[in-house]
């Protein structure tokens, strides 16, 4: 197969088969069960099921088996299953659920609103992960159509991964052997920094999600009556929140939430860094004036990957700008997001955190701390046919060396599938680049790099079955 060969193949099947089939994708409103918690009555999973099976099915790929499996009020699980030459077996990830739709898009976009512009196709779930099932068919489509062999594909899509992949550790366990053993596991749902070459993620950060809940008052009182004489709870708060955080550099301060950095994954940052050089902040939107925490491109990478960080997502307590009277409020009720190192035992940075802010309370406010959370994820040492595999075909697609580097997001499918099989290899790619902007307003696909993506993993299964048939 040469590089024009396989691009025949792919390119024009992402434009006739592919994106007309993504922008029905994004017309539906299939948010993940974490925020639509009526997701079945409301159908619009099923119909984003119904839309990818019902594609698949169309492409007729030669002894394909499709199952889809619903074990009682669980999300659905999609499982393609298609025969190979070999005994080993390749597993391709992805998921159908998405983020809630996020205010701010642009005037002529919206979540649900799909827009084809300047190679971008803008709206919510595109990129993150719809396109993941169908670039996976379109690559075996491709090594099929042009008569190179592979191992067995099996391709897996689940519904629920944006609220933590809740329901997938069931079918992992129930369905174990349908899903079988991979040697390779694919994963569709990462990102890249930038669109010139093909990029592999190494790590991602754990997440633990705490809820801090400070009360003063039995009820809220007059503010000129209590003022300066009653503790205002925001006051008890932000002295909690300096114990965790260092207010003027963002680093956070207990020790048990930080691990030592693995040599190889500092080396890595700094080659991404010196790659992608302004980049590594150019892709937030700051306002004029505004600016990172640090000059440190390179550390910069690393405090968004190995290091912990703390995101306030949510608080109750605080009237609307428009209904706050002049009162002195009884609580606040804060959401922490905390990012935590991909080796950190969430269990142990939860407890931490949990006894950190309830230890000798604020002026003996009454403080309770909830938090749980997912774990993170580290890659196993590449193996040599694999790093030349993703080199070989970076150059071939892109005209680019491979990059690596770590993620601060998490993907719970990972821990999961690499606690699962320790002795896969793992190529973890995807689509999210410089201001695609997952999760938030204006998300978009850059089609471009999507279809050479999809000649990368057409490569790579060529060579995975090269190496293995020997």
């Amino acid at each position: 197969m040469d590089s024009k060969a396989i691009e025949q193949q792919v390119h024009p099947f992402w434009d006739e088969q592919i994106l007309p089939a993504l922008i029905e994708f994004i017309r539906i409103p299939n948010e993940s069960p974490a925020f639509d918690r009526d997701w079945a009555r409301h159908g619009h999973m099923q119909r984003a099921v119904t839309l990818v099976t019902d594609w698949i099915e169309r492409q007729a790929v030669p002894g394909l088996k499709l199952k889809v499996f619903q074990d009682g009020d669980r999300t659905p699980l999609i499982l393609a299953d298609i025969p190979g030459d070999l005994p080993e077996t390749v597993l391709i990830y992805g998921h159908v659920d998405k983020q809630p739709p996020m205010t701010g898009w642009r005037e002529d976009l919206g979540p649900w609103k799909p827009v084809l512009e300047d190679g971008r196709l803008y709206g919510r779930g595109g990129a993150d992960d719809g396109y993941a099932g169908f670039a996976a068919i379109a690559a075996v489509r491709a090594l099929q159509a042009l008569g190179q062999p592979h191992a067995r594909v099996r391709i897996l899509i689940e519904c629920s991964e944006e609220s933590g992949s809740p329901d997938l550790p069931h079918y992992m366990q129930a369905h174990g052997n349908e899903i079988g053993e991979p040697n390779l596991v694919v994963c569709l749902d990462s990102g890249c920094g930038n669109y010139e070459q093909l990029w592999s993620t190494t790590s991602l950060r754990g997440l633990v999600t705490a809820t801090v809940k400070v009360e003063v008052l039995a009820e809220g009182v007059h503010s000129g009556l209590a003022g300066g004489i009653v503790p205002n709870p925001m006051q008890a708060m932000r002295l909690l929140l300096d114990r965790l955080e260092d207010p003027a550099t963002g680093r956070l301060r207990p020790a048990a939430l930080h691990v030592e950095v693995p040599p190889a994954r500092i080396e890595q940052a700094r080659r991404a860094a010196g790659v992608l050089g302004g980049a590594v902040t150019g892709d937030f939107p700051f306002l004029a004036g505004a600016r990172a925490l640090g000059d440190d491109t390179a550390q910069l990478l690393l405090n968004g990957t190995w290091e912990p960080a703390l995101a306030i997502i949510a608080q109750e307590g605080l009237p609307a700008l428009g209904q706050g009277g002049n009162v002195l409020i009884p609580g606040l009720t804060l959401r922490l997001s905390l990012r935590i190192p991909p080796t950190l035992d969430p269990k142990t940075a939860a407890q931490a955190l949990k006894e950190l802010l309830e230890a000798d309370p604020p002026f003996g406010a009454r403080v309770s701390v909830t938090a749980g959370g997912e774990p993170g994820w580290n890659a196993p040492e590449l193996a040599p046919w694999l790093a030349d595999a993703a080199e070989a075909a970076s150059r071939e697609f892109y005209g680019k060396a491979a990059c690596y580097y770590g993620v601060g997001g998490s993907i719970p499918f990972m821990h999961m599938i690499g606690d699962r099989f320790p002795d896969a290899q793992f190529l973890v790619t995807g689509v999210l680049g410089p201001k695609a902007n997952a999760h938030g307003p204006n998300e978009f696909l850059h089609v471009p790099y999507a279809k050479r993506l999809t000649c990368c993993l057409v490569r790579i299964l060529a060579l995975h079955h090269a190496h293995y048939e020997k």
